[in-house]
């Protein structure tokens, strides 16, 4: 999930107790134009002029789309260009610092388990807090991954048994759900079960319906398995990625390291700059996270920019390339359906997804359906050779307030529910991505229709912001609504960073981002009286 910034607009900001605005000049956006006078219904003229991307309507009563860059104006005090790579295939990378530096008093531990049907031992991390006063220690699950490891050699294989005996065996499919459905408990589920302190024949059951997904690419050797769910501890996702700003293999590897080491449970690679495929690489190769994609955003790279030049099949061969360096699920917003995109004509703030305003723009310029939607089960047999989860893009989530829980929002979330249903049918794992802004009083019926229409699969959703009206603290108007949607069921939440709206985050930015996520997830964790938080709560209680 990534959102855009306003473009041609000023946003005024409270620091330090001075009011400072900070202009994005229009010259960060491109304006597009494409005849759609047929999927437009009357009445959808009425429009804020300086929304990012926007659907309006234009002079010649054709549909004007204004797509916002998502990369911050230079006038950004704080943001330069860093140095880019010199070379992709050998990065000068710097060590972060250890896990030691960060937390003194923890140390990191590995309890064993037996995956019975196999008799594999699985090593699983956990996170050991020594505490002060009488009681000695309490365990947390722990992200950081395996310590002292040159990011040029990558993190160990540690799935490559695991992938290699599965495909000895030439199963008619690879993927978790699959495997759930047959009643086999794989390695994975297992390994999920201990992180979590349950049942794996429950981590089975809940894969096999669907409520659960463990996102794990079976060309992704180096993952730490995890499970996004309702029924389990609530989920941090942290974005990463260069730009056309920041070009730096070694900082969004750094990135990766620090938003693990203090959390994150999953990270999303939105690189769009330089050198893409050699970024990703490189996370892949050390992240013991699973990472997920917007495959559009280099499809659109390979055709230089130009949404109308888009194909099929440039975004089929995006997907097979990312799927074999081990990408574990793609954000895909095949519920921008072309019938939807007039809804977004009223809107102050409109299509604020970028991902969603690439592909309105396409079924704008063709005046066909979105062709991720025409070609969803071709999508579904790619996620099923290797075992990639979906995610379910809301290209049309709201971008304000203002624009909460409208008709192009939720026809979206029943799409979404639709492509969900026959995912299952071909065993590929599925969440829904959910919005946006909305205020407090909203919240809840975002969560009962994503329950209802999409079956109880997990809902991952960004943020929500529950105001406006604080650039520069959206981590904090962000925590507000995911610790509420994480307390109704919500199974992942997107962190957002204090520079949200305004920049691209600093490795700072990244640690405040997962803390203040870690700490809504907690919250709603203890809301929902899972009984690992409030063991959690307990002890961190009885140490001071």
């Amino acid at each position: 999930m990534a959102m855009a910034m306003r473009s041609g607009t000023t946003a005024a900001l409270v620091a330090n107790g001075a009011v400072t605005e900070v202009t994005r000049k229009p010259s960060g956006s491109v304006q597009l134009l494409a005849s759609a006078k047929s999927s437009l219904r009357k009445g959808t003229s009425q429009l804020v002029h300086q929304a990012p991307n926007v659907v309006r309507r234009a002079g010649d009563g054709s549909l004007k789309v204004t797509m916002t860059a998502t990369v911050p104006s230079s006038s950004v005090k704080g943001v330069g260009r860093t140095r880019p790579t010199s070379d992709p295939a050998a990065p000068d990378f710097k060590p972060i610092p250890s896990f030691q530096e960060c937390f003194p008093k923890s140390t990191k531990e590995t309890t064993e388990v037996v995956h019975e049907p196999t008799g594999a031992v699985l090593q699983v991390p956990f996170r050991r807090i020594h505490l002060d006063g009488d009681d000695p220690h309490f365990d947390a699950y722990d992200t950081s991954g395996p310590q002292d490891i040159n990011p040029r050699q990558g993190l160990p294989k540690l799935r490559k048994e695991w992938i290699d005996r599965r495909e000895a065996r030439k199963d008619e499919r690879f993927t978790q759900m699959y495997y759930a459905k047959k009643g086999i408990i794989t390695e994975e589920m297992a390994y999920c079960a201990a992180r979590e302190k349950m049942d794996p024949e429950f981590v089975r059951s809940e894969v096999a319906r669907g409520r659960a997904i463990i996102p794990s690419n079976k060309k992704h050797l180096e993952l730490e398995p995890m499970i996004v769910g309702r029924k389990f501890l609530v989920k941090v996702n942290a974005n990463i990625g260069n730009s056309a700003v920041t070009s730096s293999i070694e900082e969004e590897v750094q990135k990766l390291q620090w938003a693990t080491m203090w959390g994150a449970d999953t990270i999303m690679d939105l690189s769009t700059g330089i050198h893409i495929h050699e970024t990703r690489e490189w996370i892949m190769r050390n992240s013991a996270v699973p990472v997920g994609t917007v495959p559009i955003y280099q499809a659109l790279e390979k055709v230089d920019g130009i949404a109308e030049n888009l194909t099929w099949e440039v975004f089929r061969q995006t997907l097979i390339e990312q799927a074999e360096q081990g990408v574990d699920y793609f954000t895909i917003h095949a519920g921008v359906l072309l019938r939807f995109i007039p809804m977004t004509a009223r809107r102050m703030t409109g299509i604020v997804s970028r991902g969603g305003s690439i592909h309105a723009k396409w079924c704008l310029a063709h005046h066909k359906e979105n062709f991720a939607y025409t070609h969803w089960d071709d999508i579904l047999d790619i996620c099923n050779k290797y075992d990639i989860a979906l995610s379910i893009g809301d290209g049309l989530r709201p971008g304000s307030i203002y624009d909460a829980n409208d008709m192009a929002q939720f026809s979206e979330l029943a799409t979404q529910g639709e492509l969900t249903r026959r995912a299952w049918e071909k065993d590929v794992q599925v969440m829904n991505e959910g919005p946006g802004h909305i205020p407090l009083h909203k919240i809840p019926e975002n969560m009962e229709k994503q329950l209802d229409w999409c079956n109880e699969a997990p809902f991952y959703t960004l943020g929500p912001l529950t105001t406006d009206i604080a650039p520069g603290y959206d981590h904090i108007t962000s925590a507000i609504g995911a610790a509420n949607i994480g307390a109704l069921g919500t199974a992942l939440l997107c962190y957002v960073t204090p520079k949200e709206h305004l920049g691209l985050p600093n490795r700072d930015d990244v640690k405040t981002g997962v803390i203040s996520y870690k700490i809504a997830a907690h919250a709603a964790d203890l809301a929902k009286q899972h009984p690992l938080a409030q063991v959690c709560q307990n002890d961190t209680c009885l140490s001071f």
